[in-house]
């Protein structure tokens, strides 16, 4: 390798250091996991072992190579698994508290008026090769439309459309007993957080959403609208979380779900066969507003598919927003797709370890969320100039809100149920927005940024 470019790199790896050591004392994650019950019993402090996880993607490394054949580290691979599997640790309270100060922190920077929303959707957490993985069961996969083994990685986020943060997640195996491959195999106190987490992953996945967002609303977190995909549209979930935010999500043309316009009782897609169509090309082809069977009033709004010779619905519990409104905001959505891939193909959320105790793939998620909640910071960092000081603040304009345009763009990729079946164009389009964002991440870390290093961020916490 030539000696300009190893230096290079080593200058990267110092600064990347650098970099994460600030966030890890800005943010005081050592005492966020004293709060949190995550406590030195013995050996290695858990500060050290959570940062020695936590480093494995940014050094190259899975956690065989990292940590149970790295003989450099100061403990043994039996202290790291410990961290992650011990059931009484609160890896729940220990991400809400960090994520909450990062809201915070992104707060002063965007206007009040802008919309925050919180977004629901699921992933598969494939684990097709393993036997033996506690609470492993058969799962659906909506994308390949075939069922695997493994979990669903139901998650909730916060995004202001700017920047997308993980606020929650329930890793779920199946409600059916008949489709648990594996069941509970480890003896726990009723009291622990590991037994609860496991009592959560036997039920039904649409029952955790309003908990979800209970949970989150009960920390004083403050957002405008609640965003969800297709699968979650039925109007029994819109009602209940309707009672504490207004909901946006995709609408999906099922034949046991009605609703009321013009005293009958219709299909979505016997709906749109009955409105009258704006004229010419137009990208939003209709909208009315309907009752549900738990008499909703809700507001849809039909938009052009943009590949093929269809239309897409978007479903509004506020009925008197304008229509163009209600596809800018929906566009939101999008950052919990790029979050997902990000996980999968960057963070190493599947492969990087593989481990059968459920509390230990619960801590091994929350330390990959972690990640990308650090490289969001980091990007919003370098993105935002007002981060620099209070010299930028005024003559800076806040970073801008998606258009309709980009709302609409966005909208057609997530028709992933239907796109998909078509293969490379969907797949392409989230591969090159995960590609800016780590290009934006590595070109911070290549950047001196002297004036930020300066207790800008500490002084604002």
């Amino acid at each position: 390798m030539d000696t300009s470019k190893q230096f290079e790199k080593q200058q990267e790896a110092k600064h990347l250091q650098s970099r994460i050591s600030l966030f890890i004392n800005d943010f005081q994650i050592g005492t966020m996991l004293n709060l949190s019950g995550i406590r030195k019993l013995r050996g290695a402090s858990p500060l050290a072992l959570f940062m020695a996880i936590f480093l494995l993607p940014f050094e190259g490394n899975n956690f065989f190579q990292g940590i149970v054949k790295n003989k450099a580290l100061p403990f043994k691979k039996d202290a790291a698994y410990d961290l992650l599997k011990n059931p009484c640790h609160n890896w729940r309270k220990f991400m809400l508290i960090l994520v909450i100060k990062v809201i915070n922190f992104f707060n002063r920077l965007t206007d009040e008026k802008r919309e925050k929303v919180l977004i629901i959707d699921d992933s598969t957490y494939d684990r097709s090769r393993s036997k033996a993985v506690e609470l492993l069961a058969w799962i659906f996969d909506h994308n390949s439309r075939k069922s695997l083994k493994g979990f669903k990685l139901l998650t909730l986020g916060w995004s202001d459309g700017a920047s997308f943060l993980p606020l929650d997640f329930v890793l779920c195996s199946s409600a059916k007993a008949g489709k648990r491959i594996q069941g509970i195999t480890k003896e726990l106190d009723k009291r622990t957080c590991g037994y609860k987490r496991r009592l959560e992953a036997m039920t039904k996945s649409t029952e955790h959403l309003e908990v979800m967002i209970q949970r989150v609303l009960g920390l004083g977190l403050k957002a405008d609208y609640i965003l969800m995909d297709s699968w979650f549209s039925f109007p029994i979930i819109l009602a209940k979380l309707g009672q504490h935010l207004p909901v946006i999500c995709m609408g999906k043309n099922m034949p046991k779900v009605f609703y009321h316009h013009n005293n009958a009782w219709l299909t979505l897609g016997s709906l749109y066969a009955k409105l009258r169509k704006r004229p010419g090309k137009a990208k939003i082809l209709a909208s009315t507003v309907v009752e549900t069977r738990q008499g909703q009033k809700v507001k849809i709004v039909f938009v052009r598919h943009r590949h093929k010779r269809d239309w897409l619905a978007i479903l509004s519990t506020k009925t008197d927003l304008p229509d163009e409104e209600i596809v800018r905001i929906y566009g939101k959505r999008w950052d919990i797709e790029v979050f997902f891939k990000m996980e999968k193909h960057h963070l190493n959320l599947e492969k990087e370890v593989q481990l059968r105790d459920y509390d230990g793939m619960i801590g091994h998620i929350t330390i990959t969320m972690i990640r990308y909640i650090f490289l969001a910071f980091e990007q919003r960092c370098h993105d935002d100039p007002r981060t620099i000081g209070d010299l930028f603040f005024a003559c800076s304009d806040e970073i801008d809100d998606l258009s309709l345009a980009e709302a609409l763009q966005r909208l057609l990729a997530l028709a992933l149920d239907k796109v998909r079946s078509s293969g490379e164009f969907v797949e392409a389009a989230i591969l090159a927005m995960i590609d800016a964002i780590m290009g934006a991440a590595i070109d911070f870390i290549k950047t001196s940024r002297n004036l930020l290093e300066n207790s800008i961020v500490t002084s604002i916490l």
